[in-house]
């Protein structure tokens, strides 16, 4: 059985203190899971519950212009969800936003730990690794978001910038940049920024590293002049409020 990549990394060289990371960068499915289909149509693996639609370019657009590292996985949030906790109960979903994911109905513990062993962890091991190959690293975390999900009102923000509690030095003053702006930015929103064990738990509060995490309504950034744009937007704006933190 060959082995599929996790992850992949560009620019690992680059001199900037920002680190870049895609969690749910493409919507591949390895072969070696369900033979490479998890059971759902096309259609739903093409949507946000697969992965988060446009990140990527914008990271990698955004990493060239920050002079930085970017990092991003390479398999479907529904295979396994980077972006949780090893013990969190959405680490493998079994339905999302009214999609059933039939590969993974009845999942056993030992196929969880498999993907575990092939994908989540290998590409949170370069991550780590990744952060702490300086000791002045701040992370930047690129998402999307969907305009609405099934059922429920339209959601109005452009962009949101998430965070925790435990640290909003960075976060506080890019909401403020970007509404400046003009922009409808979400200030935690669509959803709260924070969960026990996420890549930023693990990889910025945990260790004490500045950081953000943005996402950007995939509608803007489906097509690559739109991530373009938003990577010429986000990255002085980036540049600024880091210079101006004296973090």
């Amino acid at each position: 059985m060959s082995d599929t990549p996790a992850f992949y990394i560009a620019g690992a060289d680059r001199p900037g203190r920002w680190l870049v990371t895609v969690d749910h960068a493409t919507n591949r499915v390895p072969v070696w899971v369900a033979g490479g289909d998890l059971g759902i149509a096309p259609g739903d693996m093409a949507r946000h519950i697969a992965y988060d639609v446009g990140a990527l370019g914008v990271g990698q657009r955004l990493a060239e212009r920050l002079e930085a590292p970017v990092i991003w996985s390479d398999f479907s949030r529904l295979v396994i969800d980077p972006n949780r906790g090893e013990d969190d109960p959405t680490l493998v979903m079994q339905l999302y936003d009214g999609t059933v994911i039939p590969a993974n109905r009845g999942i056993s513990d030992a196929e969880v730990d498999h993907r575990l062993a092939r994908l989540y962890r290998p590409y949170h091991g370069a991550l780590a690794d990744l952060a702490g190959a300086r000791t002045d690293r701040v992370i930047c975390a690129i998402h999307s978001f969907t305009p609405c999900l099934r059922g429920r009102a339209p959601r109005p923000w452009q962009v949101g910038v998430l965070y925790s509690h435990r640290d909003e030095r960075l976060a506080k003053p890019l909401i403020a940049a970007l509404a400046a702006e003009g922009l409808c930015v979400g200030d935690n929103e669509p959803y709260s920024g924070h969960l026990d064990g996420d890549s930023i738990d693990r990889h910025a509060l945990t260790p004490g590293r500045p950081n953000v995490l943005i996402e950007v309504r995939n509608d803007l950034i489906a097509l690559e002049d739109g991530q373009i744009a938003w990577a010429d937007r986000l990255a002085p704006i980036l540049s600024r409020v880091l210079a101006k933190s004296t973090l």
